[in-house]
């Protein structure tokens, strides 16, 4: 067996430094699906370019109130963590800032806005988290052609069974925005970080 000494015992990711004042100086609402969708089309818009991962964002929100809880970009490249999707970020915030892993024990009804359909990873994340509510901006193989990124097996009826365990979803908010941004991200030539496969395209 490896000598446990040198065995890793802790991970952490974090959001990037440019996040805190992007969002001071953001002054959009967020009173609505479409308005929270707004700030996340900005900020995953912002985030590629940086280089701290791919062109995905996720806010988690009280729809009640408009109030914005955490906000996740992806951040695969500057962790060094496969796991670091934009989804997981904006719940694994929400859940330290809550303080409980069951975000709907702690704030009924939160919602989580993300830029597309979760990957087959996230979508179990958003299972187990406690949001209630699902905003996507879109559904379908655009953003897998257009980026060229593997979303993994994602089921046909995902949305179905998500509304099956009390997530609501609302799908298709500012649709062509997301589109936008993976049009940029697939033409700017940015590292399409397929494990196994890495490509640049």
């Amino acid at each position: 067996m490896t000598d446990p000494t040198r065995l890793a015992t802790s991970f952490a990711a974090e959001l990037p430094a440019w996040v805190a004042p992007f969002l001071q100086g953001y002054d959009g609402p967020t009173a609505t699906s479409r308005d929270r969708m707004a700030l996340v089309h900005a900020l995953a818009d912002r985030n590629w370019p940086a280089g701290n991962g791919g062109p995905f964002a996720a806010v988690v929100a009280d729809p009640s109130t408009g109030e914005v809880v955490s906000v996740g970009v992806n951040v695969v490249l500057s962790s060094g963590l496969s796991s670091a999707h934009a989804e997981v970020t904006a719940i694994c915030l929400a859940q330290r800032a809550l303080g409980t892993w069951d975000l709907a024990a702690a704030r009924p009804g939160l919602e989580l806005v993300v830029n597309w359909r979760p990957c087959a990873m996230c979508f179990g994340a958003v299972l187990w988290s406690g949001v209630q509510r699902l905003v996507v901006a879109g559904d379908g193989p655009e953003l897998e052609a257009l980026t060229g990124f593997d979303e993994g097996p994602v089921v046909a009826d995902w949305a179905d069974q998500l509304a099956a365990r009390g997530i609501d979803v609302e799908q298709d908010v500012l649709r062509e925005g997301a589109l936008a941004t993976y049009t940029a991200y697939g033409t700017g030539r940015a590292l399409v970080y397929n494990a196994r496969r890495s490509t640049t395209g």
